[in-house]
C-alpha cells in the first residue's frame, strides 16, 4: 500500500507524491504549478516517509527521456545508479518499462 501526500494551493490540488516502502512511485506538479517550489516540498516529503519507514535509501524510476526531472532529482541529490527495466502493471499483466534507478541516502 501506498502513501499519498497531496498539496493544494488555495483549494486547487497542484500536485502529489506516491511512496510504497523504499520507492517514490509518483512525483506529480500540474504544469500551472511547476517552478513554485511545489515539487521540492512533495519529494522532501517523500524521503521522510521513506525514512520514517525504516529504510535507509530510497529510490525511484525515471523514464531516460525525462531530462527535465532527472536534472531536478539530481540537483536535489539523488544518483543516477544506471539502467533497469521498471515492472509496471497493465489491465493485461506487467509491462517493461526502460527507466533510470535514480538512488538517494534519507536516513542513516
Amino acid at each position: 500500500m501506498a502513501d499519498t501526500t497531496v498539496a493544494v494551493v488555495e483549494g486547487v490540488v497542484a500536485g502529489f507524491v506516491m511512496v510504497a516502502g523504499d520507492e517514490v512511485e509518483q512525483v506529480y506538479v500540474g504544469t500551472s504549478f511547476r517552478g513554485g517550489g511545489i515539487a521540492g516540498v512533495l519529494l522532501g516529503e517523500a524521503e521522510r516517509l521513506v525514512a520514517a519507514g525504516g529504510h535507509t535509501d530510497a529510490w525511484l524510476a525515471v523514464v531516460p527521456g525525462n531530462a527535465r526531472a532527472r536534472r531536478f532529482y539530481e540537483r536535489s541529490g539523488w544518483t543516477d545508479a544506471g539502467a533497469f527495466d521498471y515492472e509496471a502493471e497493465h489491465e493485461g499483466g506487467a509491462i517493461l518499462v526502460p527507466c533510470r534507478r535514480y538512488t538517494k541516502r534519507v536516513a542513516g
